[in-house]
């Protein structure tokens, strides 16, 4: 079982910037792919980006493409999202997730979620 912890969420101004991060702990992420989903209020949670097991491949939101980045560190158990020009629909809580496998778009795909931390984005 993977268990992930999100940090870095806050306050950030429209144009702004704020930098996630995810630990994992319980086992190794080797092979597994790990995603950064967003749920705003009255709203389903939404995809926002994913990166597999090398790094080879990333995948990403058209609403965040261009803005932000994810990246992982295999040695540290980690992934983090770069989020840059933030615009106040970014706001939401923001969850990691893993998967063991490929990437994917696909809620219902991930099997391990972190508990989120929320972003709110100011006008």
């Amino acid at each position: 079982q993977v268990s992930l912890v999100e940090s870095g969420g806050g306050l950030a101004q429209a144009g702004g910037s704020l930098r996630l991060s995810c630990a994992a702990s319980g086992r190794t992420l080797t092979y597994y792919t790990m995603g950064w989903f967003r749920q705003a209020p009255g709203k389903e949670r939404e995809f926002v980006a994913s990166i597999n097991w090398s790094s080879a491949r990333t995948n990403y939101a058209d609403s965040v493409k261009g803005r932000f980045t994810i990246s992982r560190d295999n040695a540290k158990n980690t992934v983090a999202l770069q989020m840059n020009s933030l615009k106040p629909e970014d706001t939401a809580i923001y969850y990691c997730a893993a998967r063991y496998g490929t990437n994917s778009n696909n809620v219902a795909d991930y099997r391990n979620w972190g508990q989120g931390t929320q972003v709110t984005v100011s006008s």
